[in-house]
């Protein structure tokens, strides 16, 4: 069965998609040029953009370890794992106007580092940036490989070589919007099992109230219950304490799962929100993102695919994980960490058919992902060294032909990282905790570069390296003094990485205010807006006048502002207080986070999985119409431009112009 699923639904999606992007050259003249390979000619609408980024920021941790962290903090885990980690895209939505203001030809995040702090900058950014990258790719295949191995046994160093080869062709056939399409399809699919596995554990099997009692119970066990319900036929028990989720939890009020008065689930939470914003801001995959969206449709996508992502975590996490503890399966804290609460859960619901489907949805996760992580790596080795450092002439044909090449030998590369990861002795919740130590030094100047004309370049590069040092360090230090001694038990602990990721982030964001401060570069951010393209790609990149009036750039800007900040404001202060207010959770209360844990899952569902289709339903119509050789009749070609995008990014008549559209067949 994991043959099956890794070789066999890796070969349908890259035919599929393949197919698609052949049908919309045939049909809809798309010309394949390096700018549309790695920008997908800049023309996304919002409902594919928020697919888009609901797939990307749909890691196997999105899927394993958010339930991991049901199962051990209860109702806070999961609630930490999905605020702590929506924030980042919704405030990225801020950059990504931004983007449309000042880098308008930008390819890559490091373009406009070098454009504005030079090359030192450029390379130190460049490293944390493939540092990222390397960071989610392991992430996506340590998780991926342990959950495809538990579930239908076959071999974890061979799964983590194959999983990447299912989205290598259709990533270097048709590049950026290949991924694009692949993702909506992903994206559909993983909503499916959420609605599926939501409904049958609120609804179909159990009820609110039977969770709720199941989890009222477990917090009550004595360590002597625990061992007779953990034994096996004979009576000879295999608890340990601490080893399965069982009696109270330490550090939550009441030791209750019903609580976000959890010391653990807290730490997490900030854990979590340091880690998230270096993975979303030192990941090129987001600011590609960005860079394909129209101006009008960048900051909107954003917002919602933040908004509809938030449901992934929070509604199935919350679900899986609590059902898991309330059913006292026999997870072992190992085994938890490693991502596997929603399979066991699944299989324990639904049989075999519960591990197919958990096994296709994290197929679909990872590969969507891990096709995010290629085109990045591919546009930052292509742009920023080939095309800055050994090639400065190279052609747009040379570059398209280098970007395949790069996107394949990563691919490769990918799954002897993850042999090496396993056999040092590394999880999938280790990694994701560290994180925020290795590349969360890079996020404040990073946002900087777009949001502060005094950032200076010098102290930019002081606070990564800087920042990444006293982070590294603190994180060692605390692991030794509290514990005792070093090892990956210690050094995985949540102190220790509490510690260090605040670090990071903190001493990060001081010494770049103290450079910039003391001696402000005041940058008029012209020379990024001078970033070249390609000469036969000029036609590819849009012009002022399609851009629309500046104000209405200045307008989205203010306007994402006030919701990212807003939202951020309200997952991460008000919600929180309000419901630490309730203490351990009524019946009631319970009930009522459940029903909004439903309303948004089923919510998210129905707007990622329609809104794209709706947006492009006319060059749908059309390319359907040229496959069975009719005439379209009454379609209008500008139905699938909403009219704030006609009024804000369309011509100058008003009128919107679908040249280059990637949403043409998505």
């Amino acid at each position: 069965a994991g043959y099956a699923i890794v070789l066999g639904f890796g070969a349908f999606f890259s035919i599929f998609t393949t197919a698609l992007v052949f049908l919309d050259r045939a049909y809809n003249g798309t010309e394949q040029t390096s700018e549309q390979f790695n920008t997908a000619g800049r023309s996304v609408k919002t409902g594919l953009t928020a697919s888009v980024i609901v797939a990307q920021w749909t890691w196997a941790a999105t899927l394993l370890t958010s339930s991991n962290k049901a199962w051990a903090y209860g109702i806070s885990g999961a609630y930490w794992y999905a605020a702590g980690a929506s924030i980042q895209v919704l405030l990225f939505g801020v950059l990504a106007i931004e983007i449309k203001r000042k880098a308008p030809t930008a390819h890559t995040v490091c373009e406009m580092v070098r454009a504005r702090w030079g090359v030192t900058a450029h390379v130190t950014f460049l490293v944390f940036c493939l540092l990222a990258n390397i960071v989610v790719t392991s992430m996506l295949l340590l998780g991926g490989a342990a959950t495809i191995n538990a579930l239908t046994g076959m071999n974890i160093n061979l799964a983590s070589f194959l999983i990447p080869w299912g989205v290598i062709l259709y990533s270097a056939v048709g590049g950026l919007q290949a991924k694009f399409i692949a993702d909506y399809v992903y994206v559909a699919v993983i909503f499916a099992v959420l609605v599926v596995c939501i409904y049958t554990v609120y609804v179909k099997n159990f009820s609110t109230d039977e969770v709720y009692g199941g989890l009222q119970v477990v917090k009550s066990y004595s360590e002597a219950q625990c061992a007779r319900i953990f034994s096996d036929k004979s009576g000879m028990t295999f608890f340990q304490s601490r080893d399965y989720a069982c009696g109270g939890v330490p550090g939550n009020q009441d030791g209750s799962y019903l609580t976000m008065v959890s010391s653990g689930g807290a730490m997490f939470g900030i854990i979590n929100v340091v880690g998230n914003f270096g993975t979303v801001f030192c990941d090129n995959a987001y600011w590609q993102s960005a860079i394909a969206a129209r101006p009008a449709s960048a900051h909107r996508g954003y917002l919602l695919g933040g908004l509809a992502w938030f449901a992934i975590p929070f509604s199935l996490a919350t679900s899986l994980g609590l059902c898991a503890v309330a059913l006292q399966l026999p997870i072992t804290a190992a085994e938890a960490s490693a991502g596997l609460v929603p399979p066991a859960v699944a299989t324990h619901l639904f049989g075999k058919a519960g591990a197919v489907m958990m096994t296709i949805m994290l197929f679909n996760a990872i590969t969507s992902t891990g096709s995010a992580e290629g085109l990045a790596v591919s546009s930052l080795v292509v742009y920023d060294i080939y095309k800055t450092y050994i090639n400065p002439q190279a052609t747009g044909k040379r570059v398209l032909w280098l970007s395949k090449i790069v996107i394949v030998v990563f691919g490769g590369c990918m799954g002897a990282l993850a042999v090496g990861l396993n056999a040092i002795g590394l999880n999938l919740d280790f990694v994701y905790l560290f994180m925020g130590i290795l590349i969360g030094s890079a996020v404040v100047p990073l946002w900087n570069m777009l949001m502060w004309r005094k950032a200076n370049g010098v102290g930019a590069v002081a606070a990564a390296w800087g920042g990444m040092l006293l982070a590294v360090t603190s994180w060692l230090a605390t692991a030794a003094l509290q514990y005792g001694e070093l090892s990956l038990e210690t050094l995985g602990r949540n102190e220790p990485m509490l510690i260090g990721n605040l670090v990071a982030i903190g001493s990060s964001g001081l010494i770049h205010f103290a450079f910039s401060v003391a001696q402000p570069q005041n940058y008029d951010f012209k020379s990024m807006r001078e970033i070249e393209t390609l000469d036969e790609d000029l036609d590819a990149v849009p012009q002022a006048t399609d851009e629309g009036p500046v104000e209405n750039l200045e307008e989205a800007k203010m306007w994402i502002v006030k919701r990212g900040f807003g939202f951020s404001a309200v997952v991460i202060l008000v919600w929180p207080l309000l419901s630490l207010a309730a203490g351990v959770f009524s019946k009631a209360f319970f009930s009522l986070w459940v029903f909004v844990s439903l309303v948004w899952g089923f919510a998210a569902a129905a707007v990622i999985i329609c809104l794209p289709i709706w947006e492009s339903r006319s060059s749908l119509m059309g390319v359907a119409y040229a496959i069975l050789g009719r005439a379209p009749k009454g379609i209008d070609n500008n139905a699938d431009c909403m009219d704030v995008e006609a009024r804000t990014s369309g011509s100058a008549d008003g009128t919107c112009s679908n040249s280059g559209s990637t949403d043409r067949v998505a």
